[in-house]
């Protein structure tokens, strides 16, 4: 990361070029430079954790259905690559995932811990669910499984988890206590508008259009205490905004060119 500007997060990974949650949009990500990682958790019927944002598999996949409702066997049957990247099987450094298969949350982990340097992981818990706390305790054996469910001391939280639940963000704090937790708003709520936040969570994670209309707001949160983690930034006037207000990490469709913007405004600074 570089002194001075904002994280970088790679929403869905590089998905402005690559199918967003595959394992070629992370890799792309990664060598474009990206600081952290961001990606969407949901439960399959037989209790694995996959990176989709939809509740159905329509709109990113050439099947059908509900998540929840299907067996990972079954969604790995289907392309997730291809509506975006026609030509992902034609790729010779993709590694040893599919560009096009279904990524789990486990091969996620793996790619983010192998990596060369160190990177981190924002996970957002997709609430309701039929499995309800199910999909946070299944996350949190993830991460102990992967040593990143405890802090060490002098060294940055390798991963945080996000949710518009606020239930979720409880259940994940009294489980693993020592994992940050984002706040995700698409409105901030009048109670939370002096910059607070829900008892125990550390990072306010408002869509950008907030900061757009009520730039104070960053201050006010700073005041409190706590980090500000805009969603989604993805040109130069909202990069602009959120260098000079000191916003502390952004998620970007376009990482490489998110990063080489901040980097000219710090340099016209």
């Amino acid at each position: 990361m570089v002194p001075g500007r904002p994280q970088v997060v790679a929403h869905r990974g590089a998905s402005e070029e690559l199918a967003e949650h595959t394992a070629a949009a992370y890799r792309r990500a990664l060598d474009s430079g990206a600081d952290a990682l961001e990606c969407d958790v949901r439960l399959t019927a037989d209790g694995h954790l996959v990176c989709v944002h939809d509740r159905r598999v329509d709109r990113t996949s050439t099947g059908r259905g509900v998540v929840s409702t299907l067996p990972l066997a079954e969604l790995e049957q289907w392309d997730f690559g291809s509506w975006k990247h026609p030509w992902a099987d034609l790729d010779d450094e993709l590694g040893e995932l599919p560009a096009s298969a279904v990524l789990t949350f486990e091969a996620l982990c793996e790619l983010v811990r192998d990596f060369g340097r160190p990177v981190q992981l924002a996970v957002e818990t997709k609430h309701p669910t039929r499995y309800g706390s199910l999909v946070d305790q299944r996350l949190v054996q993830t991460l102990r499984r992967f040593g990143w469910a405890h802090a060490v001391p002098g060294v940055p939280a390798p991963v945080r988890v996000m949710s518009f639940s606020r239930m979720s963000l409880r259940r994940v704090r009294d489980w693993a206590p020592a994992v940050p937790s984002v706040y995700l708003m698409k409105r901030v709520p009048l109670a939370l508008r002096d910059g607070t936040l829900p008892t125990g969570t550390t990072i306010a994670g408002p869509r950008v259009d907030i900061v757009r209309r009520h730039p104070s707001y960053v201050a006010k949160v700073h005041a409190a205490g706590h980090q500000v983690h805009l969603w989604t930034v993805n040109d130069r006037a909202d990069a602009e905004l959120c260098l000079r207000l000191g916003v502390d990490a952004v998620m970007t469709d376009n990482p490489a060119q998110t990063g080489a913007t901040f980097e000219r405004l710090l340099a016209e600074y």
